[in-house]
């Protein structure tokens, strides 16, 4: 098959060896920097991408898929659990009270996420029996005071099980003496640990305990829903609250665990989208590296492209030839950095755990980190996107360059020849 001519010239100027090696250097330095801006950008994404997943997945056990809430309370919550269990894509359904408290003990004191519910709906809606240090979950019993918190929490208050810590109310109780903050006197009954904010902000008392807390009488706050599908909460919990009656449905709003934590994952995908504007800088500082190439190329060939415009190529063609040589350069280099960068990001909890293995240092400590190995999770949108960029960064740097050589004059340039 007959090959174009701006793509066969433009090819064979990519590989021909070149009198000036300052050129070669430049021309490999490009290539290098388009290789490196890929591998770092698809590698920390995919780091990014599996931290996010990490978080989700540890959140998303605690936290409830959807909630269909009150705010003035709800009191024929019975039937609206009933109603919700019978839903194809409903796993489970229960009451809870959720409000917002501090906890102390002695010295040390923390705001918390207060939430009451029924130990027997506990394992249903989520998987904290499995992540259950010290006690049982079946130590929440009505009547007992007894409270469940997260492993950070216990840390900081320096608490353990059977220790008794004081729970305050945002809310004021009046007596002879003054008003005074209400106050009551809770029993660490377990110690649970998911890893994440929620070890350090999030704690369980029983549903009965947390209705006489709040003065809620037999209402709740709401209930909340175990979907099938977590990444589908937000249609299926929409989809049920367009299925209630008139009155229920007025009665109550629906919000998804994407909203609950929606600043959260707001801020990781921020600092995803920062983090990969900045990385890509790599890959436009060896898009200007080829602008200076071709530049120095067209210098080093006006002899050349005076000769190739006597033969009969036109300017366009000429222009062709030197966009061909630019983007040659940037595809080998993307094309190398995407398949490098995809073959690290696949394996770089192994890299990272033979690094630790063979210096002795610990990256990740899960103390700090709640992990002990590194994410990664692979996006091949990702992948397309970073590859995208650089080949369209290349075709842009190639331009003025080929407008020059396009410009040279045959008489010109072979005047002194």
């Amino acid at each position: 098959m007959k090959i174009p001519t701006p793509i066969f010239i433009g090819l064979r100027y990519t590989r021909a060896k070149r009198r000036n090696q300052f050129i070669s250097f430049v021309s490999g330095f490009s290539l290098a920097g388009m290789t490196l801006g890929a591998v770092a950008l698809i590698v920390v994404m995919s780091v990014m991408n599996g931290f996010d997943r990490e978080i989700k997945q540890r959140l998303l056990q605690i936290i409830p898929h959807v909630e269909l809430y009150s705010g003035s309370g709800l009191s024929d919550w019975q039937a609206l659990v009933e109603r919700a269990e019978l839903h194809p894509q409903i796993a489970a359904a229960a009451p809870y009270v959720d409000r917002d408290a501090m906890v102390s003990f002695e010295q040390g004191m923390q705001g918390v996420q207060l939430r009451g519910l029924l130990p027997q709906d506990i394992p249903r809606l989520s998987t904290l029996q499995e992540h259950m240090l010290l006690g049982q979950l079946d130590a929440l019993q009505a009547g007992e005071y007894n409270i469940i918190i997260g492993r950070l929490l216990a840390r900081y208050l320096g608490v353990a099980t059977g220790d008794k810590i004081s729970v305050t109310l945002p809310q004021l109780t009046v007596t002879p003496a003054g008003v005074f903050p209400r106050i009551k006197r809770f029993t660490v009954a377990g110690v649970f640990e998911v890893g994440g904010q929620l070890d350090q902000s999030f704690a369980l008392i029983h549903l009965g305990d947390a209705q006489k807390l709040f003065r809620l009488g037999d209402k709740v706050d709401g209930v909340q829903l175990e979907t099938t599908d977590r990444y589908l909460s937000k249609q299926i919990g929409y989809g049920l609250w367009q299925s209630l009656p008139g009155a229920q449905q007025q009665a109550v709003a629906v919000r998804d665990w994407s909203e609950t934590q929606g600043s959260l994952f707001a801020a990781i995908k921020m600092e995803k989208t920062v983090v990969s504007t900045l990385l890509m800088i790599v890959i436009a500082v060896a898009a200007f590296n080829i602008i200076s190439s071709l530049v120095l190329m067209v210098a080093d060939k006006r002899s050349d492209i005076a000769v190739l415009r006597t033969l009969g190529l036109t300017r366009v063609q000429v222009t062709a030839i030197f966009i061909v040589q630019g983007v040659a350069i940037g595809l080998v280099g993307i094309l190398v950095g995407a398949l490098v960068g995809a073959a690290i990001a696949v394996n770089v909890g192994y890299i990272v755990a033979f690094f630790e293995t063979l210096t002795g240092l610990r990256i990740f400590d899960p103390q700090v980190y709640f992990i002990s190995h590194m994410p990664s999770r692979l996006l091949w949108s990702d992948v397309v996107t970073v590859m995208t960029v650089g080949l369209s960064l290349s075709f842009l740097s190639t331009l003025y360059p080929a407008y020059r050589a396009s410009t040279v004059e045959p008489a010109e340039a072979l005047r002194y020849e």
